[in-house]
């Protein structure tokens, strides 16, 4: 199944130059951990998430309203592209350690955001599925 089917296309963004300050309340009213950096062409180039906010920022001594996204986010992104498959994602998670997933379009550009969170539900949905199926062929007891 490709990520385009799992992913979610409501990304939470932000430009490099938004306040930490800012991003912190975009998570909280988004209900996100993590809020993907795009520069001018919706092409991402890095991500923020809550654990940045702690580590580098709060845990710091920092300001919030002193540093932007450029100043704490990743740069390292880890991205995949639309027609990825679970497998795929779920190993780039595993070998880069990260939980989030920006997709991109075939230009770069945002398509959508996939978690860990995300393929444990497909998972658990899918071993759901197959234990309807095992119960339905079992004799009864």
């Amino acid at each position: 199944m490709p990520v385009r089917d799992l992913a979610r296309d409501d990304v939470v963004d932000a430009s490099p130059e938004t306040a930490v300050s800012e991003l912190a309340r975009t998570m909280r009213d988004e209900s996100v951990g993590s809020i993907v950096i795009t520069d001018d062409d919706d092409v991402p180039v890095g991500i923020v998430t809550d654990r940045d906010l702690t580590t580098r920022v709060l845990a710091a001594g920092e300001s919030p309203d002193d540093q932007t996204a450029e100043d704490v986010m990743s740069t390292d992104l880890c991205a995949v592209g639309e027609d990825a498959g679970f497998y795929d994602a779920a190993q780039a998670m595993s070998e880069n350690g990260v939980r989030r997933l920006p997709v991109c379009a075939e230009n770069d550009e945002i398509a959508g955001i996939i978690t860990a969170d995300d393929l444990t539900e497909l998972l658990a949905d899918e071993n759901q599925q197959l234990a309807e199926v095992i119960r339905a062929q079992r004799p009864p007891y």
